[in-house]
């Protein structure tokens, strides 16, 4: 068998304790970049989430701008034709004028 020196038992521990250090170090720098990313992904979630908001409110605007106004245009659409069904009709225009054709010749 062979004995392990002093010094040779020394240099395992220290590349072992060595290893473990880096290995660490590199977990750390994972860890760091992950929570890096986390942070900018959450930060440009809230951005699009406040830019789809203001869209959203936006377009409720303009829905309801687009539904007064089509109120509007069938009220308007409703009083002209309550109005075209109390105007005269040519034909009964006609009729009238030989009416007072008539009536003005007779005197």
């Amino acid at each position: 068998m062979t004995e392990v020196t002093g010094g040779e038992q020394q240099g395992y521990w220290s590349n072992f304790f060595s290893d473990i250090s880096t290995r660490l170090r590199d977990l750390e720098d994972k860890q760091r970049l992950l929570r890096d990313r986390m942070i900018l992904i959450s930060e440009s979630f809230v951005k699009e989430r406040e830019k789809n908001f203001n869209e959203i409110q936006e377009m409720k605007k303009v829905i309801e701008n687009l539904k007064n106004e089509n109120i509007r245009m069938k009220e308007i659409l409703s009083r002209l034709n309550e109005h075209a069904n109390n105007l005269a009709r040519k034909e009964e225009l006609m009729i009238l004028q030989r009416q007072f054709n008539l009536f003005r010749e007779e005197y």
